[in-house]
């Protein structure tokens, strides 16, 4: 076998093993979603949830508060919120809904509430970004 028939041979084993990774990166999300303690819910729901006494938390930086937040969230940050969660430890059996400003960290603390113990939790997909785009009221 000559080095370049050799080298050939090789590329293709990295090119499938590159394959199956990738392949596997892009599936993973929506298997951890699927097995997930955090329900995602979108802005019509959210409002349902609120409708019905749920929790809302806020968890963007304190920087973030600037632009408004929804109707009576609770504002803790991401950063803070394991030491914090004592705070809202009595609405346990409430559901919460978690937001930040696109919805990236919101699915973090949902995770870290159902940790917790907090048995119903909801992330806003798209976060605060989503609630304003749907022309949703927002305080300041």
């Amino acid at each position: 076998m000559t080095p370049i028939e050799f080298l050939a041979r090789d590329q293709n084993w990295v090119y499938a093993v590159a394959a199956v990774v990738s392949g596997t990166m892009l599936v993973w999300p929506m298997i951890g979603r699927r097995f997930s303690a955090v329900k995602d819910v979108g802005t019509h729901g959210a409002t349902q949830l609120i409708n019905r006494d749920a929790l809302v938390l806020d968890v963007r930086e304190a920087k973030e508060l600037a632009d408004g937040k929804l109707p009576s969230a609770v504002h803790i940050p991401l950063s803070e919120l394991d030491r914090r969660v004592g705070e809202i430890a009595k609405h346990t059996s409430r559901p919460v809904v978690t937001y930040c400003a696109r919805g990236q960290r919101s699915r973090a603390a949902g995770n870290a509430l159902a940790k917790a113990g907090f048995k119903d939790v909801y992330h806003l997909t798209g976060g605060l970004a989503a609630w304003r785009g749907a022309g949703l009221p927002v305080e300041k």
